[in-house]
């Protein structure tokens, strides 16, 4: 059986950001979840620009799939720019996707 750290990788790697195909994790927004002992998430990420239209959007997707997690009690999103997300973040499986490879 998955740990609830697990199940919220599982459940960002759901996640895509709406203005490119590939999902949060492999884009390297996430940059440290940590699981509290009363079953609280915190999830530190970014965004690929300060000034993304679509931010609210993929704050709240993150939240609400998180929440659906059996036996997460809360989520607590950070979000930073520190250090400031590009390129060099994405996964190898992300760079296949958007062919830059």
């Amino acid at each position: 059986m998955l740990d609830l750290n697990e199940k919220v990788k599982e459940a960002l790697m759901k996640i895509y950001d709406p203005e490119l195909p590939v999902n949060i994790w492999e884009l390297g927004l996430i940059y440290d979840i940590k699981v509290t002992e009363e079953s609280e998430v915190v999830v530190r990420m970014t965004l690929t620009a300060p000034n993304c239209p679509q931010a609210d959007l993929l704050l709240a997707a993150v939240d609400t799939g998180i929440k659906l997690i059996q036996g997460v009690k809360g989520v607590k999103i950070d979000l930073t720019f520190d250090p400031p997300w590009d390129r060099s973040m994405l996964s190898d499986i992300a760079k296949l996707e958007l062919g830059l490879f």
